[in-house]
């Protein structure tokens, strides 16, 4: 029987989320140091990462910062490196951080746009992936969630490349579960519209409304993913891999 108490709990175990300091990869980071992990967090801002690190330590955890783009392969190197440095291990890789710097047409998107968008969001994933893999991973298993969207499953006005960048990371991630089972696991989260910084311009001039049209009443919030994220990271999750957990309040049903 699983003790549900001990099958979430993430003790001993050591995580890096990318995009660590705000929204949904904040209260990823939250959810795992209480639940007994330590942390790696990266993200672009200095002083982000510094109040990030005060207040997941506050909680109990113990924290590494690593300041940069997750759009850079020596960032990415550096996260990998230092981490397994400092903990010893590396049990869970969230590829959170994303970028949506064009809002209109998807015909109309610029190409420098389109290449920052599928540098952070798709090849900064995959390459971070490739990282962890080799220097740990490979050897010792480990669990790899992406941060999708539901706008990589069906399309949607003025994020275009956004949603195709999303498409690509649940496909990504289904290729990846297939060729590094059965040492990791590797699921993707597509969330609907959560209450976020990045995802403003969607809710903000009318969130009550927006929010009554999904069967569960509400516009999510970053808390509803992490609690999936950490499901995903626990030993509960350990025969599930290449899924895709779409997380809408419902709103895809309508």
């Amino acid at each position: 029987m699983i003790d549900p108490k001990s099958a979430l709990s993430l003790k001993g175990r050591v995580a890096l989320i990318t995009g660590g300091t705000r929204g949904i990869g904040r209260a990823i980071a939250e959810a795992y140091v209480v639940a007994g992990a330590n942390v790696c967090v990266l993200a672009r801002k200095s002083d982000e990462l510094k109040e990030t690190k005060t207040a997941l330590e506050e909680m109990g955890g113990s924290v590494l910062t690593v300041e940069g783009s997750a759009g850079s392969p020596e960032v990415l190197e550096t996260a990998v490196n230092e981490t397994i440095s400092l903990f010893g291990r590396l049990d869970i890789l969230v590829n959170n951080a994303a970028t949506n710097p064009a809002f209109g047409p998807m015909i109309e998107t610029e190409p420098s746009k389109v290449r920052k968008v599928l540098e952070v969001n798709l090849e900064g994933a995959l390459l971070l992936s490739q990282i962890a893999w080799a220097q740990y991973m490979s050897e010792n298993g480990g669990s790899i969630i992406n941060i999708a969207s539901v706008g990589g499953i069906s399309p949607a006005p003025y994020i275009g490349i956004y949603n195709a960048s999303k498409a690509a990371v649940i496909h990504m991630t289904r290729q990846l579960a297939l060729e590094l089972g059965p040492k990791v696991r590797v699921n993707a989260i597509a969330p609907g519209l959560v209450k976020t910084d990045m995802a403003r311009a969607l809710w903000e001039n009318d969130e009550e409304g927006i929010g009554a049209r999904h069967p569960a009443g509400r516009i999510g919030v970053p808390d509803d993913i992490a609690g999936a994220a950490l499901f995903l990271a626990s030993s509960m999750s350990d025969w599930i891999t290449g899924s895709i957990f779409v997380l809408d309040g419902g709103l895809s049903l309508t």
